[in-house]
């Protein structure tokens, strides 16, 4: 089981940059495109404080969204607020959702997630980690893949090879930071092909953050990721 105290523990961190980042911002940078396609830096400070609220619904056992239109609603209508109003919103639901977290609950529970998708209830406080980290870095505010903790760097990597293992559009493939290895994609005795690079590439590619230029492949072409 997850460490959930640790992971509440750093995730806190992980706002409090995030929070002192955007504090240095202003207004005309809310409505500046952030690094996701389509949507502004708005549009990703709102995701971020809807998503804690929608994770403090999976702890408290109710759906994590009413629907996926609803959730797309709730983004494009907090998207255009002012700073002030974002910066305020992120600390209410961060707030909350630490609250959630303290209270005693069975961890080993199993909850249900978008789309579907299960896990345990321990993970979830990683999960909005990743979140904040993520997205801090697609805000395009000086907040690089090179800048995450090296904790997360290594979770995070392991957590996405192994979402991508056995999927049938990934190429069995041997993974590698220089230090560290993982396997992902289809089953097989042996890799098709190996991928290495340093961490933030490595990461970057797996998240779709970089398009692993930075990174060597043997064996074939580097594979197109399904999306996440």
């Amino acid at each position: 089981m997850m460490d959930h105290a640790r992971d509440l523990a750093s995730l806190r961190e992980a706002t409090d940059r995030l929070l002192s980042a955007v504090g240095e911002l202003h207004n005309g940078h809310v409505t500046q495109e952030s690094r996701l396609p389509g949507w502004s830096r708005g549009h990703v400070l709102a995701h971020l404080s809807r998503n804690a609220d929608a994770l403090v619904n999976v702890l408290e056992g109710r759906p994590m969204y009413v629907t996926a239109q609803a959730r797309d609603a709730d983004i494009e209508r907090d998207a255009p607020r002012p700073l002030e109003a974002h910066l305020a919103d992120l600390r209410q639901s961060a707030e909350a959702f630490q609250r959630a977290g303290a209270v005693p609950a069975d961890w080993s529970r199993t909850v249900t997630l978008r789309n579907g998708v299960t896990d345990s209830v321990s993970r979830v406080p990683f999960r909005r980690w990743v979140e904040v980290e993520l997205h801090h870095v697609d805000l395009g505010i000086g907040y690089e893949l090179e800048d995450l903790p090296d904790e997360f760097v290594e979770r995070e990597t392991e957590f996405l090879a192994e979402r991508f293992t056995g999927h049938p559009d990934v190429p069995s493939a041997g993974l590698s930071d220089g230090t560290r290895a993982w396997r992902t994609g289809r089953e097989a005795a042996h890799p098709a092909i190996t991928v290495s690079g340093g961490p933030a590439d490595l990461l970057g590619w797996l998240a779709g953050r970089r398009d692993g230029s930075g990174l060597a492949v043997t064996g074939g072409p580097l594979p197109a990721l399904p999306a996440l």
